[in-house]
């Protein structure tokens, strides 16, 4: 199976990338299944309902939120009536939504995909993501249940990612960070024939910091006081993400690429 997985969407440079490359790639590369972080696609904070069915139609299968999967209130509503929208597993008990699920994909396989939250350095206490991810892998085995498995990690530090990643080799196909909105360099197999990305990057505009207009941020980091909101940079973007192929049989990793379309960085295809 060929699967694509795309990094933080930020605001309306994210939105446009999406919209514009999405459908070519799915065509060009044949891809069966793709996941998209939309959780900043929306002035660079949450998700609209508007703009979620904007990424559907570009291409997306399944959009994923993290810890600003409720900042726009209308999600609350419409992510119990888009089963393709889904919140992070250890987000709140009472969260509207489901965290992971099991989605058809060309050919009928059928791929789960599931979200975790991150516990270090975030703003606010989530529950255990290893043993919430745990349960949910060991429901639907990798290449009995399922034909591929996505985990997506939502977090700050490198540290927490890659535990998650050597946690789940084996019984997941990809297992890929998001929310730092910068490319890791590290995309591999584990052993266990688990591929893995530190951060796929974002999909946004790099001529800025982590996608939001530069000024801003910088006078909060030299002078410790707030003057405006965020808001994002509006440059061509890159779209950032990371390509899997899996074996249909056993459900794990035969090849990771790094992926960087348009923009400013390097460019990297599979």
């Amino acid at each position: 199976m060929r699967i694509l997985f795309l990094g933080d969407v930020v605001g309306r440079s994210g939105r446009t990338a999406i919209v514009e490359r999405l459908p070519q790639l799915r065509a060009d590369w044949g891809l069966d299944f793709v996941v998209v972080n939309g959780e900043n696609a929306t002035a660079g904070a949450g998700l609209s309902a508007a703009h979620a069915k904007l990424l559907l139609e570009a291409g997306a299968d399944c959009i994923t939120l993290g810890d600003h999967a409720f900042d726009k209130k209308d999600m609350l509503s419409f992510i119990e009536t888009e089963p393709r929208i889904l919140r992070p597993l250890n987000f709140a008990r009472t969260a509207p939504g489901a965290g992971a699920r099991v989605f058809t994909a060309t050919q009928g396989r059928r791929v789960l995909v599931a979200q975790v939250l991150g516990q270090v350095f975030m703003k606010r206490p989530f529950d255990d993501p290893f043993s919430a991810i745990d349960s949910v892998l060991n429901t639907y085995a990798l290449g009995a249940a399922v034909q591929a498995s996505i985990v997506e990690i939502h977090a700050e530090a490198t540290s927490e990612k890659m535990g998650m990643g050597h946690w789940c080799d084996g019984r997941a196909s990809l297992v890929v960070g998001a929310h730092t909105h910068v490319p890791t360099a590290d995309a591999q197999i584990l052993g266990g024939g688990t591929a893995y990305q530190t951060d796929a990057g974002m999909c946004g505009d790099y001529d800025s910091v982590i996608g939001m207009e530069k000024m801003e941020p910088m006078r909060r980091f030299i002078t410790g006081m707030a003057k405006d909101r965020f808001s994002p940079a509006e440059g061509e973007a890159t779209l950032a993400g990371t390509y899997v192929e899996t074996d249909d049989r056993t459900g794990l990793a035969t090849r990771i690429s790094m992926v960087r379309i348009g923009g400013r960085l390097q460019q990297s295809a599979p």
